[in-house]
């Protein structure tokens, strides 16, 4: 099995290094991932600029590649340039941070997997609650497991956002929630007002989601309850019950367009 693994942390990230060294028991893994941190960058790519990738080395050996650019970018560039061939699998992360309820839409880990998915691989997010002894380690183990799994329950294609909470990593035998990401948005975002030594106002970005007290389960209530939680993602945001009632929906532009024509100085008519 070939794996392209990335993260938005950067190369460097002990969260990566952790996922690698389990994903190895898997199969063949190629890192590409950013040079340096990247998060909350969501699906970003770069291409009004020339996109820079170093080959790392370590101990005479292969590290990865470093790409100055998003983790879309590296997830994209890896495949075409650096994989020897189509991956059967893409995972990024591990993350210092869950990704879950909205930030599931600013996350650059989780759009990583996205572009995996774009070329109809399986790929799989992968994050961690933040705390500053993080036992990466473990979380690599409960999510190589998770993904080893998931690979022999299911042979079609299909895009995964895994959370591992802190209290998952103390527990026996960690139990996975399958759950729906969650959409209450509550008043998790809020900004600090600052002032600078020169007297300036800045502000500082808070977000903590708050998840709405509802009858049903996601992944924010059930990571709150101890659970590893698995989503299942589409990027299709098309939304097909109102595209059935547009589809007879009759516009007509004709006269508005010949209003807007008639302003036009005549040079600018085609």
């Amino acid at each position: 099995m070939l794996i392209l693994l990335t993260n938005d942390d950067g190369i460097y990230a002990p969260g990566l290094a952790a996922m690698e060294r389990e994903l190895e028991k898997l199969g063949d893994v190629y890192v590409v991932a950013p040079a340096t941190e990247q998060s909350g960058v969501g699906h970003s790519i770069t291409y009004l600029s020339p996109l820079i990738a170093n080959e790392l080395f370590q101990s005479q050996q292969r590290r990865g590649w470093a790409v100055e650019g998003s983790p879309a970018d590296s997830v994209k560039i890896g495949i075409h340039e650096f994989c020897p061939r189509m991956p059967d699998l893409v995972v990024s992360g591990i993350n210092g941070g869950l990704n879950a309820g909205i930030n599931v839409l600013y996350s650059g880990t989780v759009a990583a997997a996205i572009e995996g998915a774009f070329f109809g691989l399986t790929s799989v997010a992968v994050s961690l609650e933040f705390n500053p002894q993080a036992q990466f380690d473990k979380a690599a183990a409960i999510a190589r497991s998770t993904i080893e799994q998931i690979l022999a329950k299911r042979r079609e294609p299909q895009l995964y956002n895994l959370n591992i909470p802190t209290a998952a990593l103390s527990q026996v035998k960690p139990e996975v929630r399958v759950v729906p990401m969650g959409l209450w948005r509550g008043s998790g975002d809020q900004y600090e007002k600052r002032i600078d030594p020169r007297g300036r106002s800045y502000f500082w970005a808070l977000s903590d989601p708050v998840e709405h007290q509802g009858e049903h389960e996601t992944d924010l209530s059930a990571l709150k309850k101890g659970f590893v939680t698995l989503t299942p993602l589409d990027f299709d945001l098309t939304k097909q019950t109102v595209l059935a009632e547009m589809e007879s929906w009759q516009f007509d532009l004709k006269q508005d367009v010949a209003k807007a024509r008639s302003k036009l100085p005549r040079s600018a008519w085609r």
